[in-house]
């Protein structure tokens, strides 16, 4: 568990005690008392007290950088804070829960006496209302708890006034360089003390007894009516440092009896700083019948406190006592006063907003509902158009794929006609090579006096045709019998004893010069 750090200002003394529970004990880890100057502690003048915590309505937030209970931590001796920093240096504190112990003149206590209405809030509205009446103080809501105190009454406690343990934590948290510790409650000294003498010390239901708290220059006088608590005394300016005689105790104790109905005390228990035996032996003679005991701390481990500490342990009673009922409340065994002011809230708070900074939150979350759709919207639109950017990318490779394969076609028709032009040039040349052999060999048939030996094309469309004739006038002839022949030479050549000559003949083969001029 997390240590608990239980801070209780005392007038001009501060006490802390350090406390951890490990499985059902309570381990006392460490205990600082450091005295400081009372105007420190009363929190400064009244021009920097909290502005006016005793109203129920604010009309502007509270916040620790320009409040008291902040803003007077400043003037805390920091030589003190110093002290109390190094004595509690092996503590993570960062770790820890503080827990600020209140009393008077910072804590007050009211009698309940109307209806116990079941409902926590109109209940305390109803406190409120009846202390506004009976004691003309306003208190909020936030600043008051109470507690059972009888069979017909509750006890109510709210603060007044400015809170010193507060700007004591908050001096040590700004020393160690923290912006602030976990404060988990404020509770108060005379409630949590009477509840830990209750729950040690066992009395007979009939029995009154008075519990002296005596600290350094001031007392407390807490009455029980068997195990309850009967009557809270008013605070004494008596302590260790100015009491001069213990008569003086007597005469505010006997006070305060008649003050709360006591009629008698059968029991004295004595705590605090003084517990001396002339203390014991003045009760003893004034209050012969009374049983005077010292509190014992029988439940706390202190094995890790020195002798010194071990010794002084009962002046640290109201913080110790404090520690018991915090870890009874976390056990569910007990509820007592737990105070927590929203100013201490929203200081703890990670992000602090003031409440007219609370209205934007509707605005961001519209803002945000807004945008999402927005994104969401966009985002569906961005996938539709992915999808159509991937169809027509398909559909753009589909088409170069079939563009490819026309153009392969495409090439394929050009060669056809290509060939088909080929095709026809030959064709047309066969005809022409036709017809031409068609008039050779018609003139070779009827003469049958020549023949052709070598037949070449020289260029264009112009024919070479070279052989021998047994006749010079069959050539002159077949030259006629061709419009474009051209007789190139006649020369004489035997051919096996019989003359002959050899020619070369041109001509043209041309469709229109194909023409024989006749037989």
């Amino acid at each position: 568990m997390k240590p608990i750090v239980c801070v209780s200002c005392e007038g001009s003394e501060s006490k802390f005690v350090v406390l951890s529970k490990e499985k059902d004990e309570i381990k006392v880890l460490e205990t600082v008392s450091v005295g400081m100057l009372k105007s420190t502690m009363a929190g400064g003048s009244d021009s920097e007290q909290l502005p006016d915590l005793g109203i129920d309505d604010l009309s502007t937030d509270i916040t620790f950088e320009s409040s008291g209970a902040g803003g007077a931590a400043g003037k805390i001796d920091k030589t003190d804070i110093g002290t109390i920093a190094a004595d509690l240096s092996h503590i993570k504190l960062s770790q820890a829960q503080f827990i600020p112990i209140l009393t008077e003149p910072i804590l007050n206590y009211h009698v309940y006496e109307g209806e116990r209405i079941k409902d926590r809030n109109k209940l305390l509205d109803a406190i409120v209302e009846d202390i506004a009446k009976s004691k003309n103080i306003s208190v909020r809501k936030d600043f008051i708890d109470y507690t059972d105190f009888d069979k017909d009454s509750l006890l109510s406690v709210f603060i007044e006034g400015e809170v010193p343990c507060l700007n004591l934590i908050d001096s040590l948290a700004e020393y160690n360089g923290r912006r602030y510790y976990k404060v988990s409650t404020l509770k108060s000294a005379e409630v949590a003390l009477a509840y830990y003498i209750s729950k040690t010390t066992k009395f007979f239901p009939e029995d009154y007894s008075l519990i002296i708290y005596t600290g350094k220059d001031y007392s407390k006088l807490i009455f029980l009516e068997g195990q309850n608590l009967k009557h809270i005394g008013t605070t004494l300016d008596i302590g260790t440092e100015n009491l001069h005689t213990y008569d003086v105790y007597f005469s505010k104790i006997l006070l305060e009896m008649e003050n709360g109905g006591i009629p008698r005390l059968d029991n004295v228990i004595l705590c605090g700083s003084d517990k001396s035996e002339n203390l014991i032996l003045s009760f003893y003679g004034t209050f012969p019948e009374a049983n005077v005991t010292e509190l014992k701390f029988d439940g706390f481990n202190i094995s890790g406190l020195t002798e010194e500490q071990t010794k002084n342990l009962s002046s640290y009673a109201i913080p110790l006592s404090a520690a018991v009922e915090y870890f009874d409340e976390v056990d569910k065994q007990h509820i007592g006063i737990n105070i927590l002011p929203k100013f201490i809230k929203e200081k703890q708070k990670f992000f602090q907003l003031s409440w007219h900074s609370l209205l934007v939150f509707p605005l961001l979350a519209a803002a945000a509902y807004f945008f999402t759709i927005s994104i969401l919207e966009k985002h569906q639109e961005i996938e539709s158009m992915d999808k159509e950017i991937l169809r027509l990318t398909q559909l753009q490779e589909q088409n170069r794929a079939i563009a490819n394969e026309m153009a392969l076609i495409q090439g394929k028709i050009n060669q056809f006609d290509n060939t088909q032009a080929i095709l026809d040039s030959a064709s047309a040349g066969t005809e022409i090579w036709s017809e031409a052999f068609d008039n050779i060999s018609n003139f070779i048939e009827r003469r049958r006096n020549f023949w052709i030996t070598k037949l070449e094309s020289t260029t264009g469309e112009e024919v070479k045709i070279s052989g021998y004739s047994l006749s010079r006038s069959s050539l002159t002839e077949f030259a006629d019998y061709n419009n474009a022949s051209i007789l190139q030479n006649i020369l004489y050549e035997p051919l096996r004893e019989r003359n002959a000559f050899s020619y070369s003949l041109n001509f043209k083969l041309s469709k229109e010069t194909v023409e024989a001029n006749g037989p």
